[in-house]
C-alpha cells in the first residue's frame, strides 16, 4: 500500500500541475482529489434541502466538481493511474486539513494558488493556510 495523498483542485492550472506531480513523482502513491465548494463563492439563499444555500447553486457546483473530476481522470489515466475523488461543502482551507487528518492521509501537495488578483489578496492564501494548520506534510506545487 501507498502514500495516501491529498490532492485539492478547483480547476486551476496550478492544481492541475499539483496532480501531475503527484503522478509523476509517487508512483506508488494513492492519490484522492478533493474540490471543496466555498458557500464564500456566492450568496445565501433559504431551501428546504440546504439551510442558506440555494439547491441551484448546489447542483451547478457539484456539476462544476465533477468536470474537474473528469479532467483529474483524465490525466490519471496518463499516466496509467486511478485516483479516488471526493467533494466537500465549507472554507477551502480548513475542510482540507480536516478531510486529511479525519481520513489518515500521510502528505497534502496543492497548487500555490487557484485565484488571482485582488480577490487573492482579499481573500488570503488557501495555500498558506493549509500549510501553517495541517497535521500532515504540505508541499506547495507553483
Amino acid at each position: 500500500m501507498g502514500k495516501r495523498i491529498l490532492v485539492p483542485i478547483d480547476g486551476s492550472e496550478q492544481s492541475t500541475k499539483a496532480l501531475d506531480y503527484v503522478l509523476t513523482e509517487f508512483p506508488n502513491a494513492e492519490p484522492t482529489v478533493i474540490n471543496v465548494i466555498d458557500p464564500i463563492d456566492v450568496g445565501y439563499t433559504s431551501t428546504v434541502g440546504m439551510p442558506g444555500y440555494s439547491e441551484e447553486w448546489y447542483e451547478d457546483s457539484k456539476a462544476r466538481a465533477e468536470a474537474m473530476f473528469t479532467e483529474a481522470r483524465e490525466i490519471a489515466d496518463e499516466h496509467g493511474r486511478t485516483l479516488a475523488t471526493a467533494t466537500e461543502v465549507g472554507r477551502p482551507a480548513q475542510v482540507i486539513v480536516d478531510y486529511a487528518e479525519e481520513n489518515d492521509f500521510d502528505h497534502i501537495v496543492m497548487g500555490s494558488h487557484g485565484r488571482s488578483g485582488v480577490s487573492r489578496i482579499l481573500l488570503g492564501s488557501v495555500a498558506e493556510t493549509v500549510v501553517r494548520r495541517s497535521p500532515v506534510p504540505v508541499t506547495v506545487v507553483r
